[in-house]
């Protein structure tokens, strides 16, 4: 790695692949936090070549659940007192886990940002004694850190709900970028005439309720007999979710598309669908907002930090007003305003570090 004068802020993640956080740190590499050079300690795998591709600085090693703490602590060390970084910022659990625990060179700074916790626990953890020991967990491992960020508002009260960490927490919103040559779509563009194309871009798990989805298309069905559905995305419902799109006759009008190009997709739909049982800060309300797509999505965590009211349904399971939600094709104020760049993200994350921007 190319010598600098910029002070260091080691990010570590626990994952290899390219769901989850690695949006956040593919975006804040590429474009880069004021004032100082980020390195991503990362398990070798799709996220650390995609980061090697867009010229980030990553290096890798046994890290993660797979590596098991041991192996992670030891690498996590070895890179720290190689590179020593000024900050060692922590993404997702498993992570916060290591980080709290790895004795590091002194002065070295933790920061850690919540990506995952949820208002339910069932969401991640499955049963309540599962629940009560990751929270002792999360309080226990948060008294080592100096920093602490939220990815929304939802994300920090659920924190001090749950967790009651002593340190204030920080808010610091995703940023989106439109891609190049995108163009954001102006609500007036509406065609109530054109054929309703609706998407739903998540995992097929209990926790995305795209079961309630389906059964609100079918009603959907009844007044827009034009309407389709593309289902994006795998995952361990799949199948039961085909069943179901089989059993209420709706095979004509749905697809199940696996894994799809999601800039492709979404130039491709007027409505984004996302009923899920929580969501912190999500990419796909963030994207959906910055090319001026209507969204239907939950009234649950971060969503309305996101979207207008116009936008929320309070209970997923009644298809009638989900449908109407769908079908309202009029409803220009359900496709709200501008959304943090990824420049606003990095400029918010230097000033917690102590660098760039001062925080508003």
């Amino acid at each position: 790695m190319a010598l600098t004068t910029e002070p260091i802020a080691l990010w570590v993640v626990p994952v290899a692949d390219l769901g989850g956080v690695a949006r956040h740190v593919l975006d804040a590499t590429r474009q880069g936090v004021p004032g100082w050079r980020l390195v991503v300690l990362c398990p070798q795998g799709p996220l650390a070549e995609r980061l090697r591709t867009q010229g980030a600085a990553v290096t890798t090693g046994p890290f993660g659940p797979d590596a098991g703490l041991a192996a992670s602590v030891r690498t996590l060390r070895s890179t720290a007192r190689t590179l020593r970084p000024t900050i060692v910022h922590s993404h997702l659990a498993y992570a916060d886990i290591v980080v709290a625990v790895t004795p590091l060179p002194r002065g070295m700074r933790r920061v850690t940002t919540e990506h995952g916790i949820a208002g339910d626990d069932a969401v991640y953890h499955g049963t309540a004694w599962r629940s009560r020991i990751m929270s002792t967990v999360h309080q226990l491992r948060l008294r080592r850190f100096d920093t602490v960020i939220a990815v929304s508002e939802a994300t920090k009260n659920a924190m001090l709900t749950k967790w009651r960490p002593r340190q204030e927490i920080t808010v610091i919103r995703n940023g989106v970028d439109l891609p190049e040559g995108a163009v954001r779509r102006d609500a007036s563009d509406a065609d109530g005439a054109a054929p309703l194309r609706i998407l739903s871009l998540s995992r097929l798990s209990p926790e995305k309720r795209i079961d309630c989805l389906i059964d609100a298309f079918a009603l959907v069905l009844r007044t827009r007999p034009d309407a389709t559905l593309t289902i994006a995305g795998t995952g361990p419902l799949e199948e039961d979710l085909k069943a179901q799109v089989a059993r209420l006759g709706l095979a004509d009008a749905v697809t199940f598309a696996g894994f799809v190009d999601a800039e492709k997709a979404m130039a491709e739909t007027d409505v984004i669908a996302q009923l899920s049982v929580w969501e912190n800060c999500s990419y796909t309300l963030l994207d959906a907002v910055a090319r001026g797509l209507r969204v239907v999505a939950s009234d649950v965590g971060g969503n309305s930090e996101i979207v207008s009211a116009e936008s929320l349904v309070s209970d997923p399971s009644d298809s009638v007003a989900v449908a109407a939600a769908l079908a309202d094709h009029g409803n220009d104020d359900a496709v709200v305003g501008a959304v943090a760049s990824v420049a606003d993200m990095a400029a918010f994350t230097s000033a917690v570090y102590g660098v760039g921007t001062p925080l508003k």
